[in-house]
């Protein structure tokens, strides 16, 4: 033996990434997670099976293919998990920050908002729905203005988009999120 003692040193891996927890989790927890982005059991189950993702671009590609095969029927399971516009769901983070470009607005505009979704819902049968990321209130009220005209199979299809940007800022979150984080 020399004089010298050579150490071992431990190098302590980096936390793993949200997507590979994500990949790891046992199903009813996966589904869980999946529960959270979107209420459509269809499409969890979907996104589920697929499982194990190289990438966060192989998880959207998988949630995009599971959102162009749900029905009508799936496509209203999805969006009773949504509130509507104006009104996030109390206590629920996800959707107070997914809506915050209401969170200014006047009372005159939260009024029209109520005004609109209730028109909108007693049309279509489901809540107006639109990827609210980034959007002010007035944008979101000019396009349930625009979007109320549209056939119900029209407006199915805006809806389906729209879920679809709503999955990926979503499983976005999930995927970069650190050990530990908070939704």
């Amino acid at each position: 033996m020399s004089s010298t003692t050579q150490r071992s040193t431990w190098v302590t891996p980096e936390p793993p990434s949200g997507l590979a927890r994500f990949n790891t989790a046992d199903d009813r927890t996966a589904r869980a997670v999946l529960h959270e982005v979107c209420a459509s059991r269809a499409w969890g189950s979907k996104v589920l099976d697929r499982r194990p993702y190289a990438t966060t671009d192989a998880l959207f590609a998988a949630s995009d293919a599971a959102m162009a095969e749900l029905t009508a029927e799936d496509l209203a399971e999805a969006m009773a998990g949504h509130p509507p516009i104006g009104r996030p769901k109390p206590g629920d983070p996800t959707s107070s920050r997914e809506q915050s470009g209401m969170a200014g607005a006047s009372d005159e505009l939260r009024t029209e908002m109520l005004e609109l979704n209730l028109a909108y819902q007693e049309k279509f049968g489901h809540v107006f729905l639109i990827c609210a990321s980034g959007r002010t209130g007035e944008q979101m009220r000019d396009a349930v203005r625009n979007r109320i005209d549209n056939t119900p199979e029209h407006e199915r299809e805006i809806v389906r988009v729209e879920l679809g940007k709503i999955n990926r800022i979503r499983l976005t979150r999930i995927a970069e999120r650190a050990e530990g984080d908070a939704a």
